[in-house]
C-alpha cells in the first residue's frame, strides 16, 4: 500500500484513510470509468448549515464509506467547523480486525463540487 502523495509505504489504516479521505472528496460522476464512485459531499457543502443539511451530510458520508469502503466500518460522522471556518467531518470507524475505534478528520473545501 503506498502514499499517494509521497509514493512510501504506509500501513493499513493510514491506506483506509486516505482511501475515504479520497471517496468523501470526490464528486459523484467526475471520475471516468467510474461515475458511481465518491460522494455528494462536495455538493452538499455549499448549502446553509441548517440541521437538515448537516444530516445530509452525515448521510452522505455513511453511505459513501459503506459503499465504497468495505475495510471499515462507521460508528460516528460529526461535522464541525475548524478556526478557520472550513468544514470538517468527523468520523470514526472501526477497521476489519481491529478492536480499537479509530478517528479522522477530513477537510471539506467549498466549491468543490460545482
Amino acid at each position: 500500500m503506498m502514499n499517494v502523495r509521497t509514493g512510501r509505504s504506509i500501513d493499513y489504516a493510514a491506506h483506509i484513510s486516505q482511501s475515504i479521505t479520497d471517496i468523501l472528496t470526490t464528486p459523484i460522476g467526475s471520475r471516468v470509468m467510474r461515475r458511481g464512485y465518491g460522494s455528494f459531499i462536495p455538493q452538499l457543502i455549499d448549502q446553509p448549515m441548517t440541521p437538515a443539511n448537516i444530516l445530509r451530510l452525515q448521510a452522505a458520508t455513511a453511505q459513501a464509506i459503506m459503499k465504497h469502503e468495505p475495510r471499515t466500518r462507521l460508528t460516528r460522522a460529526a461535522l464541525a467547523f475548524d478556526a478557520s471556518g472550513r468544514a470538517v467531518m468527523q468520523i470514526e470507524r472501526k477497521d476489519r480486525g481491529e478492536a480499537s475505534t479509530r478517528r479522522q478528520n477530513i477537510s471539506i473545501q467549498p466549491g468543490a463540487g460545482t
